[in-house]
């Protein structure tokens, strides 16, 4: 009953995580910019934050024209006390603090978990509105690692199971959490299912030694063995360098322009690719308010026009075709009043 009064009643307020560790402050002050800008319904920001990290995010914070659209809440990064220091040196660090939001926002019955390096270029309830469209049995949804398994990192080189034909990324993971917290797991190490605050150290112990990318590896082998448990996004809603430096290979993003984009590998913050560098500076320097096709979209292209040269660039008219529609459908959202 739980789940088709959801359908049919979805909550005014979508909720939104973030991990934010080391330098990411800038980065995730740019995420959360840019998510509240074209979104419609309130927004309620999770920041789990190094603790020297807290008071910064809060004078930020506290400055933004929130117009009673967006709260937020702070909190520490936290990992089981047992387990905590081998959770922390997986990967980067505090990356899989995000493995356990299903079990410290336990009030919290669904989220959009986003890493820092995300931007998003269309309202955040379309992409919460794929809750609706899950079946019976899936509990989470994110994108394939790539389109193209002739440059797939997880077919050609992993050492452990992984879901699909090219594995998925986790740098957006949409989740319906009291999905998760019900749902008994499938996996290799006991023919007893378990519930997800039980299998999460079982695996680690197992392929801790045979995992490259930490956590996101993790719920690779995870969704290999409950395939049926994940709905998978088109590339689009999760747009990586790998989708144009070797040639454009996001057909969707060709037809529809980039919903989200995900600058991993740092490439906001060097001149590998300028388009990703292009769109992050121009959201980090657009003020609330401020008209956004003056201020944000034309000095935009003027920027992306000038990195054709680029194979990213070559596509660049995709990461502004979205971003023109988001712009328009907001100002007719706000001359119907």
């Amino acid at each position: 009953i739980r789940y088709d009064y959801m359908k049919t009643h979805p909550s005014e307020k979508m909720h939104l995580a973030v991990v934010a560790c080391g330098e990411r402050l800038e980065e995730t002050v740019t995420m959360l910019r840019s998510a509240i800008i074209f979104s419609i319904k309130p927004l309620h920001f999770h920041i789990f934050a190094e603790d020297q990290l807290h008071e910064s995010f809060k004078d930020i914070l506290d400055e933004f024209p929130y117009e009673g659209r967006v709260n937020y809440t702070l909190y520490p990064i936290t990992f089981p006390s047992e387990s905590a220091a081998e959770w922390k040196k997986l990967f980067k660090p505090c990356a899989s603090q995000r493995l356990f939001l299903p079990l410290i926002l336990k009030n919290v019955d669904s989220l959009l978990y986003v890493d820092t390096d995300i931007l998003f270029l269309r309202p955040v309830d379309d992409i919460w509105a794929f809750l609706r469209k899950f079946n019976s049995t899936q509990i989470a949804a994110m994108a394939p690692e790539h389109e193209e398994p002739r440059i797939g990192w997880y077919n050609r080189f992993a050492r452990h199971p992984y879901y699909g034909v090219t594995g998925i990324n986790s740098g957006v993971m949409l989740m319906n959490m009291t999905r998760i917290r019900r749902k008994y797991f499938k996996n290799d190490m006991t023919p007893v299912r378990l519930q997800w605050g039980e299998i999460l150290m079982p695996l680690l112990k197992k392929y801790k030694l045979n995992i490259t990318w930490g956590d996101q590896d993790l719920l690779n082998i995870m969704f290999f063995h409950n395939p049926e448990s994940l709905y998978v996004f088109p590339c689009q809603w999760n747009y990586r360098p790998d989708h144009c430096i070797y040639g454009s290979n996001c057909k969707a993003a060709e037809e529809e322009g980039i919903f989200i984009l995900h600058g991993n590998r740092g490439v906001y913050h060097d001149d590998k690719q300028p388009t990703f560098r292009a769109v992050y500076e121009a959201i980090k320097n657009y003020s609330f308010g401020d008209d956004l096709v003056h201020s944000l979209l034309q000095p935009l292209e003027q920027e992306l026009q000038k990195t054709t040269h680029t194979y990213c660039g070559r596509v660049y008219k995709v990461f502004i075709k979205q971003l023109t529609k988001s712009i328009r459908d907001l100002y007719a959202r706000r001359s119907k009043g």
